[in-house]
């Protein structure tokens, strides 16, 4: 539609702030596109900017959020857009039938800035001022648009407030009752907002007299919702019966997971002894809440983050707005890549923490507090913080413990963001740290924290704070750490070095123990390592089937400090280590000599076994803003992998050097590729790493590429010419066979890599390196499955590598079996027609 009902502009000569004013009334849109050139030609014809500013609106939404909240929505150019404003201006549109800005934001007013400098801070400010106010629900109807000029110039308004509207249910509607043991918690509630966003109608759920956004995990959480609660889910739109009968099945399908995880934890609660270890004599000196069962006998280690004063530091809201965007898409590409980490060392369900997390950062109340707080003159790092502090508050504040245990991970995420905004704020990590281990005392530890300790130095965790349903204290139970929670702050006082007993099952931390103390905790502890030596006795016995066939099980690791815990799970090398990692959750590249003391320390803690690193894997779901790489529409399908590197010889060089010197140094290792897609990049990289070799005088090192794409799968034979070894990843190949990318919830369940078109792929690659005899292996999660394990193995893989947590149960199928019936079940695996035909053959293996 065309603006043709629309009333002309009034405009307002000169505003008392400098900018002039030009409102147009219910003017028709097509879209948000289409609202934003409205705007930009009424500036254009008020003669306030010259042609071409629209095209920075357009491109301005592309780089930040404009929807301010409360029906808001504040278009306006970049910086680099500054010169094309004539005079500084305002475009007022109303849309009384309100408008889709952004999924889940509804607009009735677009209020257009162009401003060379900071004149329009007076009009933000008082534009903030109008939140949430009856004056401004009535700007969204009124048919004066001097109305909307007065306000938006401070003039007072003559009009009686409103009471505060009802609220109401909206078109179609059904009502739930919340039947999770724990309430409506981070987990549900992610999934009750991927559920409303796959939509285009909007959405609420009701509580009594609170309403909440579906789409917004935040927004359901703040509702507080007990088991028993009666609940109002409501849409109106295209397809609103549709989005309420989802919403409502996605809600009833994870009662039955949500149950049977409570009744697992109450379960392990009860099985735990109700006193366990009692010391001989001592009393303890602190007493908390028990958060991981075990004893510790370690020395006092106090981390202490002195409290950081966040700079308030105004800046134009362009600029502001730019660099809050940046940083949530930084922090964004962190989480993905922490969860992508935990999920391989300590599985999914510890990663989902993370998954969960990365949901505030799109939560719409958080950020349009955060721009409030930048209109009224405030700078973006204060402002954000202020608004995570607002929020987290909020949250503790909730008569539910494992919702207001949420508010730390609202505050991990605020942290990170805060740091890419400000990086002088980045907190040290925890120095010092003894080899043989310590109990680390904090007020307290943000997941994200505790799941990158070093369990090697890291004997037990004391925190003052906290929750024993908090995701740190579940990560810590993954992690095997014994840990007391919400001990208090006396504990702060502690001090460094003093002998102690932690009893993470009780709570209890037990100071300066005497000998007859520490001899029965030693004891106890002696007991329950015996347990575990005669498990891992097991583990580390070769993957050997019963017709003789060995297969090599080895670990994916990260850094240098995981290798420990790999080899005691059975380990038998490292076939995965990634080195995004040296380059992420950091604000700098490494350069070759911290790339090469990693790699070395790397090789020195692996004795002489094996150790396959893969070169710099960024791109697709790993951005690293130092990098400076640039946007992609499509990032899985862009410069990622070797094709970055063969752009990047600053990236490849260094990290290929660093390699060639450790190896000059006695390391054995192997390096492989990632995405490699053809002949022609193969060569371009070995020929690089020749290069380099001989400059340094180093040893040849064997080279291989990840098969991840199916370009490489069919032409393994071709590639096997010229690579030394194959390493499938299944996570990247079973997305780009199947056309699913892994990280969409709705197409998670269907990202199989059981699917008979991904074990094909494997066959492929399988048959095409049997030409030159070159070994095959696979470092993507099926490696980890027990059953997958046993396909791959059957399909003529000789070397897995997964998260050290798998290793002991792929061993032991392994040893369980001859190849001949894994042969024969791969065969038939290959002849199924879904993924669910395959998964069912595992019932007969272990029938």
């Amino acid at each position: 539609m065309n603006n043709a009902h629309s009333s002309l502009p009034a405009v307002a000569p000169t505003a008392p702030a400098g900018l002039q004013i030009a409102v147009r009334l219910d003017t028709r849109v097509r879209d948000k596109a289409d609202a934003i050139a409205q705007a930009a030609r009424l500036l254009q014809d008020s003669g306030c900017v010259a042609p071409g500013y629209a095209a920075g609106m357009q491109a301005r939404e592309a780089q930040a959020e404009t929807f301010l909240g409360h029906g808001v929505a504040i278009p306006h150019g970049r910086a680099e857009d500054r010169a094309l404003v004539l005079r500084d201006a305002v475009a007022v549109l109303q849309v009384r039938e309100g408008l889709d800005w952004n999924a889940g934001q509804n607009v009735h007013l677009v209020v257009a800035v162009a401003a060379r400098s900071d004149a329009h801070i007076t009009l933000l400010r008082r534009l903030a001022g109008l939140l949430q106010t009856p004056r401004l629900q009535a700007l969204f109807t009124t048919g004066d648009a001097q109305q909307v000029i007065d306000a938006l110039q401070g003039q007072a308004d003559p009009a009686p407030p409103a009471a505060r509207p009802a609220a109401v249910d909206l078109a179609e509607a059904c009502e739930w009752t919340i039947a999770y043991p724990n309430g409506l918690h981070a987990r549900p509630a992610t999934r009750w907002a991927e559920a409303a966003r796959g939509f285009a109608s909007r959405m609420q759920v009701r509580h009594g007299g609170e309403v909440a956004d579906a789409r917004q995990m935040a927004s359901l959480l703040q509702l507080g919702l007990r088991e028993g609660d009666k609940v109002t889910v409501s849409a109106e739109g295209p397809d609103a019966r549709a989005a309420v009968q989802r919403l409502c099945a996605v809600a009833q399908a994870l009662v039955a997971q949500e149950r049977a995880d409570a009744d697992a934890a109450a379960r392990k609660a009860a099985e735990s002894p109700a006193t366990g270890w009692l010391p001989p004599l001592a009393r303890p000196a602190f007493v908390g809440l028990g958060a991981s069962p075990g004893l510790a006998v370690a020395r006092i280690h106090q981390w202490r983050v002195e409290a950081a004063e966040i700079p308030d530091l105004p800046e134009p809201l362009s600029v502001g707005g730019a660099r809050l965007h940046a940083a949530l898409a930084e922090t964004q590409g962190q989480l993905r890549a922490l969860h992508d980490d935990t999920r391989r060392r300590l599985g999914e369900g510890d990663a989902a923490i993370f998954s969960a997390q990365a949901e505030w950062l799109g939560d719409t109340g958080l950020l349009t507090r955060a721009c409030q707080f930048m209109v009224q003159g405030h700078g973006v790092a204060w402002a954000w913080d202020q608004a995570v502090e607002e929020g987290a508050a909020r949250l503790q504040a909730l008569d539910n413990p494992a919702l207001a245990a949420r508010a730390a991970d609202l505050r991990d995420v605020g942290r990170r963001v805060l740091v890419q905004l400000q990086p002088s704020l980045a907190a040290a990590g925890p120095e010092g740290l003894p080899e043989g281990g310590c109990i680390l005392v904090a007020a307290d530890l943000s997941p994200s924290e505790t799941a990158q300790l070093d369990t090697a130095r890291v004997a037990a965790l004391v925190t003052a704070q906290g929750s024993p349903t908090s995701h740190t204290a579940i990560l810590a139970r993954t992690l095997g750490l014994p840990a007391a929670v919400a001990a208090g702050g006396g504990v702060l006082g502690m001090a460094d070095g003093a002998l102690a007993i932690v009893d993470g099952a009780n709570g209890r931390i037990y100071l300066d123990p005497s000998e007859q103390d520490l001899a029965s905790a030693r004891a106890h502890m002696a007991e329950q390592q015996a347990l575990q030596e005669r498990v891992a006795a097991q583990r580390s016995l070769p993957a050997i089937t019963t017709d003789g066939v060995r297969i090599e099980v080895c670990a994916n690791v990260n850094l240098p400090g995981q290798v420990p815990l790999a080899l005691s799970q059975g380990a038998e090398g490292v076939g995965l280590m990634r080195t995004e990692f040296l380059f992420l959750e950091r604000g700098s590249t490494p350069g070759e000599d911290e790339q090469y003391e990693t790699y070395r320390a790397m090789a020195q803690a692996l004795e002489g076994r094996p150790l396959i690193v893969r070169a710099l894997d960024i791109g697709g779901d790993k951005q690293v803003a130092h990098l400076e790489l640039p946007r992609e529409d499509n990032p899985f399908l862009g410069v990622r992998g070797a094709r970055l590197l063969l752009r990047r010889p600053d990236l490849l060089e260094p990290q290929m050097r660093a390699l060639y010197r450790a190896a000059r140094d006695g390391a054995r290792l192997s390096v492989m590729f990632p995405m490699v897609t053809s002949v022609q990049e193969l060569l371009a990289l070995r020929a690089a790493c020749e290069r380099l070799r001989a400059e340094l005088d180093a040893p040849v090192l064997p080279l291989g590429i990840m098969i991840e794409v199916p370009a490489a799968a069919v032409q393994a034979d071709a590639l096997a010419r010229h690579a030394d070894f194959f390493s499938i990843g299944t996570n990247d190949l079973t997305q780009y066979v199947l056309a699913m990318d892994r990280q969409n919830p709705q197409l998670a369940a269907e990202a199989d890599s059981l699917h008979p078109a991904v074990l094909r792929m494997v066959r492929a690659t399988v048959q095409g390196a049997a030409t030159r005899a070159r070994p095959v292996g696979v470092c993507g999660g099926l490696a980890g499955d027990p059953f997958g394990a046993l396909l791959l193995a059957g399909l003529g893989v000789g070397e897995l590598s997964m998260t050290p947590n798998d290793i002991a149960g792929v061993k032991a199928g392994l040893r369980a079996a001859s190849l001949r019936q894994l042969q024969a079940l791969a065969d038939r695996a290959l002849g199924c027609e879904d993924a669910a035909q395959v998964r069912a053959l595992a019932k007969e293996v272990t029938a």
